[in-house]
């Protein structure tokens, strides 16, 4: 595994928790909540096995 990868693996997760954090304080709508979280777990996919 890269530094990269465990980079997203870290960094994935903890974008997640904003947006859910987010979301508990009212700032992001559901819908906006669910948008970043399914984005970035995408994103992270995608780069993860690209590496």
């Amino acid at each position: 595994m890269t530094d990269a990868q465990a980079g997203l693996l870290v960094a994935a997760p903890a974008i997640m928790a904003m947006a859910g954090l987010l979301y508990r304080m009212g700032v992001l709508q559901k819908g906006g909540a669910v948008a970043a979280v399914v984005a970035s777990l995408l994103i992270a996919m995608v780069l993860f096995f690209e590496q």
